[in-house]
């Protein structure tokens, strides 16, 4: 169908105006009233919510935000902050990867960049952990370069607005064209937020509120009929199923016998229970050796987990251990000084299931 979309001016001018009386409120978001009067975002706490938005939710991150800009309001106080107690804080976001490349970026920036996040495209994506799409919402949102933010939300609005249906990821490339073609050079960094916003509680995955869609005229997916089937995606493959046991022992005194993870890999740098690889296997898993001599005790039941690429099923072994137990492996953490939550979900599940044990 030929593209009947108006001048892309008419399309900013109506979706900025929707924006100034609903944008959504943010904790690391300068409002547009706020932004017009000549408040500045904080490129800090713009970076710091665009990395842990990544693969998930505003309310899931609302809270871990709010902890860490306390903890650590600006960059040379994260970049200074032990690694244990930032993957600590993390514990139970995911994707843990994030958290190593956060103070990896903070230190850079405090590095490199005398502590101030560099209002340069180019310069943004060379710190770690900044990818296209970090970068260019830091360059827009927090320092109002023209630069085109493409989530998943924008990813639906361009694909309804301009009725696509190369299923994704193929689609990309066109739906980048589409939105760098309504990228404004005035107020590009609340037209970005305007357009997430619409994709987030407009332009929904299903039920769309067209009705109430400053766009609902020139949507071509709108006029016919399409919109609650775009963006149209690529079946995913089957995960996979992996296989494990965790040890869980608590000593005579109180002491949790935890270790730390590599730093690379599924969940490195964060506190863990003891365990074997995870491994590709219907059959029964390997001999292990346990991390300490203990009469160790198989629970009934088992952990499951999923992460972005495979289902995990885990065995979870449990023991009570003498005060003066030699061990092989982890370090005893005193029971004081743990939490739980500073355990990655699949961890805190584990604890969960084998807590009544001891």
């Amino acid at each position: 169908m030929r593209d009947l979309a108006p001048a892309p001016e008419d399309l900013n001018a109506a979706l900025l105006e929707w924006y100034d009386v609903h944008a959504r409120k943010m904790p690391w978001r300068v409002p547009p009233a706020e932004r017009k009067a000549g408040v500045r975002p904080d490129p800090y706490r713009v970076w710091m919510s665009e990395v842990m938005l990544q693969q998930t939710t505003v309310a899931a991150v609302k809270d871990y935000f709010h902890r860490f800009t306390a903890r650590w309001p600006t960059v040379r106080d994260l970049a200074a902050a032990e690694d244990a107690d930032v993957m600590g804080e993390w514990a139970g976001l995911g994707y843990y990867a994030r958290a190593r490349n956060l103070l990896k970026c903070a230190r850079a920036v405090v590095a490199d960049h005398g502590g101030q996040f560099p209002a340069d495209h180019a310069a943004l994506l060379k710190l770690p952990g900044i990818g296209p799409y970090t970068a260019a919402a830091i360059a827009s949102i927090a320092f109002d370069m023209r630069h085109t933010v493409l989530d998943g939300n924008v990813e639906r609005v361009m694909a309804r607005l301009h009725d696509i249906h190369t299923p994704l990821p193929a689609a990309k490339p066109d739906l980048m064209q589409r939105a760098e073609a309504l990228t404004p050079r005035s107020r590009p960094g609340d037209y970005a937020q305007a357009v997430m916003d619409l994709g987030a509680t407009i332009c929904t995955p299903k039920s769309p509120a067209c009705g109430l869609c400053p766009w609902r005229a020139p949507c071509q997916a709108r006029a016919l009929g399409t919109a609650p089937d775009l963006p149209r995606k690529t079946p995913k493959k089957s995960k996979p199923t992996r296989h494990g046991i965790t040890f869980i022992a608590c000593r005579a005194d109180g002491a949790w016998l935890l270790e730390t993870r590599p730093e690379t890999g599924l969940l490195g740098g964060m506190l863990g229970w003891p365990g074997t690889d995870w491994v590709d296997t219907t059959t029964a898993l390997p001999d292990v050796t346990p991390p300490a001599e203990a009469n160790w005790e198989a629970l009934s039941g088992e952990v499951r987990h999923t992460f972005t690429h495979f289902h995990l099923r885990l065995e979870i072994r449990v023991a009570r251990l003498d005060a003066d137990a030699p061990i092989t492996r982890g370090h005893f953490v005193a029971r004081d000084d743990f939490r739980p939550s500073d355990l990655p979900t699949v961890m805190r599940k584990a604890f969960d299931l084998a807590r009544d044990q001891f």
